[in-house]
This record gives C-alpha cells, structure tokens and sequence, in this order.
C-alpha cells in the first residue's frame, strides 16, 4: 500500500464530503485506540482547525481518554472532553433490568448522541472510526459507533489502517496497542471476535478478492456466519410494502 496516496486519496475524500453537505468540518470520536487516532490525522490533514475529537469517558479506563489526550497533542486535533459517567449511571437507573450486553452498549449510544450534539451545534458531520474488517463482520454498536455520516477508513484492513497511522505520525504505543472498545473491563476485540486481526483481515480481504482465504476452515466458517447475522447493521431499515388494491 502506498501510505502517501491513501491518505491524500481519504483526507480529500472527507473535505469534499464535507463541501458537499455545506458543513464546516467533522467531529470523531477519540477513544485513545488506532483507528480514531488515523481517523483524526486525516480529519486534520482534510480541515486543519476544523476537525475537532470529543473524548467521551463512560466507566472505561482512565488510560483512554490519557491516551486519546496523547493523540491529539501529536496530531494538533483540537479536542473537547465529555464526561459520560454520570449520565449513563442514571439512564441505567432508570431503565429495566437489563443484560450486560446492553448495558456495554449504550456506551457507545450514548456517544453517538453526544456526537451528534457537537456535531449539530458547529454545523459538522460526525466521521466514523469502523474499519473494513470490523464493518464486514458487524463488529460495531447499531446506532451507537456505527451511527454516522462518513467512513474513511471503512475500505481499509486494520493492517493497512495500523500502517496508515505510521505514515501520519500517530505515537508507536498507539499503534502498538491492544484493541479495544472498553465496554467492559478486560474486554478486547480479539477476545470478542475470536480470533486475531491478522487472522480476520486475511479472511475478510480474500473473500473480498474472490479467494480461497489463507486461515483455519472453523474461522473461515466463523466470519461467514458473522457476516450473514450482521447484514441488518448494514442496510437502510426495510420498510413493509403496504397493499393498495
């Protein structure tokens, strides 16, 4: 892959989408984790002062938003932090019981609510962190962190995304850190996917290329089904044709 192209080709196509809806710039969610950090490198490189991160700590780790507070000051993306905490304890207060995978997600909800506040209120578009191999399997919150106006590194494998963020200068401990969503503690994408990025960036690259994928036959087996139980998360809702005579 050729970094330099990539990025001029992705940096472009955010400052065109912006001119095209009449924006003035875009907001990107700044978790501390790669793929935000080369989405917020490329919204700089597109609209210099006005790509702004909002770091939204709800019950995560306080490395997080340490981290995300590195990223911007490496990549002199203007910031603004959201303290979640507070506003998710009461939304479960005052919700039903319920499980712990609803709970995680209205983490990511609750943010892309938030987002779209800032977004709304600065006549911005919201630029979403998905990555080619996490949208192809589902690996992302319906209308949490996949509630959003654009995706520029949504046709990027995470190898390509993690040699994208060397090019534009994001920090090597960034690069080199462990992915995760911090939903919940210990939690990791790995772990949740069941296999490893290479693993999956393999899989999902080969079946984009029409290719017998290069993994074990149970993996292979695993992103095809992830992919069929996902499809919903990809597809405008349907809406049921109604009779008329």
């Amino acid at each position: 892959m050729d970094a330099e192209r990539v990025a001029a080709a992705v940096s472009g196509w955010i400052s065109d989408r912006a001119k095209e809806a009449g924006v003035e710039g875009v907001v990107v969610g700044l978790s501390g984790g790669l793929d935000s950090a080369v989405v917020g490198a490329l919204a700089v490189r597109a609209l210099g002062a006005n790509a702004l991160g909002v770091i939204m700590p709800c019950e995560s780790s306080g490395d997080d938003a340490a981290d995300a507070a590195e990223i911007a000051r490496a990549l002199s993306l203007n910031t603004t932090i959201v303290g979640l905490d507070e506003p998710y304890r009461r939304l479960l207060d005052v919700l039903p019981e319920g499980s712990e995978l609803a709970r995680a997600n209205l983490k990511p909800r609750l943010r892309m609510a938030t987002l779209y506040f800032v977004a709304n209120s600065l006549n911005y578009l919201v630029a979403g962190t998905g990555n080619r191999c996490e949208i192809a399997v589902g690996y992302f919150t319906k209308h949490g962190d996949g509630g959003v106006d654009m995706l520029p590194i949504g046709g990027l494998l995470k190898h390509e995304v993690a040699a994208l963020a060397v090019h534009l200068g994001v920090p090597q401990r960034i690069v080199k850190r462990k992915p995760s969503a911090g939903l919940w503690a210990g939690q990791t994408d790995e772990g949740e996917l069941g296999m490893s990025y290479e693993v999956l960036d393999e899989i999902v690259g080969a079946i984009d290329a029409g290719r017998e994928p290069d993994a074990p036959p149970d993996l292979v087996a695993r992103v095809h089904k992830l992919m069929a139980a996902s499809a919903h998360k990809k597809q405008v809702p349907p809406v049921c044709p109604i009779p008329r005579d």
